[in-house]
């Protein structure tokens, strides 16, 4: 299993020009776990972008996947992993995911790319 940040999922849905490096990724709905924070963000600036039918389009294609939502354990090991690695509240909560579900975060944030279960993806 893999959780792909949003950053990924906007390059793919935006056709961006990490779009097939985050493509191997996303192909097998099965192996993706999404946090609720990532749909809210891709959401929101893909709305924002490219305007709300397009945003639901891509809501309702990362819902396929089995959505992990935000409670209280996630939110507490978010918290840890905030003060511990000076990362945002929002890097924080999806990294606290990939933990808590043993998986690897697939991200182009470079807050992320030194910390375990990361694979990062250079955006030069």
């Amino acid at each position: 299993m893999i959780i792909v940040d949003s950053c990924g999922w906007l390059e793919w849905f935006s056709d961006g020009v990490l779009a097939r490096k985050y493509q191997k990724y996303l192909e097998n709905k099965n192996e993706l776990l999404v946090p609720t924070i990532v749909l809210y963000e891709v959401y929101k600036i893909l709305k924002r972008e490219v305007g709300e039918e397009k945003a639901l389009l891509a809501f309702g294609h990362m819902k396929i996947s089995e959505v992990i939502h935000f409670d209280e354990n996630l939110a507490l090991r978010a918290a840890d992993i905030s003060l511990l690695h000076n990362l945002a509240m929002t890097d924080a909560i999806v990294y606290a995911a990939s933990l808590e579900n043993n998986c690897r975060l697939i991200t182009s944030d470079g807050d992320l790319k030194s910390l375990p279960q990361v694979t990062f993806i250079s955006k030069t």
